[in-house]
């Protein structure tokens, strides 16, 4: 069934031509067609359309705006979705705090508690389990942190999820992912109501595609889920090091499409977590943290590398890609090492500080850097506690673009919430809640920023990937960006959001 999408209007000022358009997609879901209308505002459907006029369908997009399908390039989506239902605590700003918190949530609700969000970065007194103790008695709680890379466990937690014998019950990188995983099993089918729902939400913010970096083999999930009727978002599905036997075993590469899925899943990359994160101090800098000393100081490596290369060169060879986590300046130059010793392909996840000798050889490098710029936000005030002097060329978007680099825009959802308007607001303004904008000097533009979010162009012969808008994304102040007003998702033509 072919479609036309009418009255549709091209962002930016295309002079002569005029900005409404026509976009004619065909049977195999392809724009075939863009007839320039010429006029500057809304017309009627002409006669040529409205009866017919060769189309099965046709959609009056009313002078909204057409850009391409948006992407999340970087998602824990199952984890995201059930954090839809969690408790948020990332209004709590002292340990004392949470135990008030959390001691009134025991009295007023039933069964263990699981909270998210809490960033205890800048806390004068460290996480323990006794804190919490004093208030929940023996039904148990886990509260995980803003970037995911801690947990905080009273006993009772500390038993459910198998650390009895944990020193202070505040639990980073591999054990603290552990207790996420059991809390957040992707392959449940119980979840996969909460699942539908998210990519709902998703679509209705122009989403028609995400990177899933769940820490769990799921794609069997995501067949199962595409087989059911969720069939509202592009998928590509990565794996961990746990996995990566697995992948290699079935012949699968990067790009692989995933048969009886509707051409919706493929196969992503290999994922790889090098360090930490900021909030927990984790992220592997060259310098130490305020106030740290000895084992720890400057973050956590999670895996030498001596141990990084050969599993890379194992990964690429392979044909699959690689996606390694990097966050702290030290991190992401032993990463940048690593990939041109094994002269392979991918993304590093975040690159959040560089050197700029490192931001520009990043940049040179022909390796995408996968970003989450609402981060730069979230993190502004912990990058110039913890990073003092040395965040000058945290996430530097501008340097990279500068000197050639592929920029690829996520959320980390449910690290910053699964929207990319937030990520090329952040990108564009540096900028949120009326402050002053932080590094400008990294600023890139509207038109950059939607680049980094999307994988195809309104253009004849490309996938009709497409989203209506009501403003000009082009010409947006912060807030409009960050509230953009979304009136119709389609993929290959398809709609799967439609507020028209």
């Amino acid at each position: 069934m072919s479609t036309t999408i009418a009255n549709a209007r091209i962002p930016g000022d295309r002079g002569l031509l005029g900005s409404i358009v026509n976009i004619r997609v065909d049977d195999a879901g392809k724009i075939s067609d863009i007839e320039f209308v010429g006029s500057t505002t809304a017309i009627a459907i002409p006669p040529s359309l409205s009866d017919g006029g060769g189309t099965d369908t046709i959609i009056d997009a009313g002078g909204r705006y057409v850009i391409p399908g948006l992407w999340d390039n970087h998602t824990h989506f199952t984890n995201w979705a059930l954090t839809l239902t969690q408790a948020d605590v990332s209004h709590i700003e002292s340990a004392a705090d949470m135990a008030d918190f959390v001691g009134r949530w025991m009295r007023d609700h039933d069964g263990d508690l699981v909270g998210r969000d809490f960033r205890p970065s800048q806390w004068t007194v460290r996480p323990h389990y006794s804190i919490l103790d004093a208030v929940t008695g023996d039904r148990a709680v886990a509260l995980i942190s803003a970037d995911r890379h801690s947990v905080w466990l009273n006993t009772a937690g500390l038993k459910k999820y198998g650390y009895e014998n944990h020193v202070d019950g505040y639990l980073v990188e591999h054990d603290a992912f552990r207790v996420e995983i059991a809390i957040h099993d992707s392959n449940q089918p119980d979840h996969d109501g909460a699942v539908l729902h998210a990519a709902q939400l998703a679509a209705a913010r122009g989403v028609v595609g995400i990177v899933d970096l769940e820490f769990a083999w799921t794609l069997d999930s995501w067949r199962r889920r595409i087989a059911a009727g969720n069939d509202l978002l592009r998928v590509d599905a990565n794996v961990y090091t746990e996995d990566l036997d697995r992948a290699i075993e079935a012949g699968l590469r990067t790009g692989d499409v995933i048969a009886s899925t509707q051409g919706l899943l493929r196969f992503g990359r290999h994922k790889i977590i090098s360090d930490g994160a900021l909030g927990s101090r984790t992220a592997f800098c060259f310098h130490a943290y305020p106030g740290m000393s000895g084992p720890g100081a400057h973050g956590i490596l999670n895996i030498a590398p001596h141990e990084l290369v050969p599993l890379m060169a194992r990964t690429w060879d392979a044909g699959i890609e690689l996606a390694v986590h990097a966050i702290g300046d030290h991190a992401n130059a032993i990463v940048l090492d690593s990939f041109d010793t094994v002269k392979a392909r991918g993304t590093i996840e975040h690159a959040q500080q560089l050197t700029y000798d490192d931001a520009v050889r990043l940049a040179r490098s022909g390796i995408i850097a996968s970003m989450q710029p609402e981060h730069a936000m979230d993190d502004r005030d912990a990058a110039e506690d913890l990073w003092s002097g040395r965040h000058d060329f945290c996430f530097p978007h501008r340097t990279i673009l500068d000197n050639g680099g592929v920029l690829a825009f996520g959320s980390d959802a449910p690290v910053a919430p699964l929207d990319p308007w937030f990520a090329i607001a952040s990108a564009v303004h540096r900028s949120r809640d009326g402050r002053e904008p932080w590094h400008p000097e990294q600023r890139i533009s509207a038109q950059e920023a939607l680049d980094a979010s999307t994988r195809t162009r309104v253009a004849v012969g490309e996938v009709a990937d497409l989203v209506l808008v009501e403003s000009d994304p082009l010409d947006a102040d912060v807030d409009t960006l960050r509230n953009m007003k979304v009136g119709a998702t389609f993929i290959a033509g398809r709609p799967t959001f439609d507020a028209l």
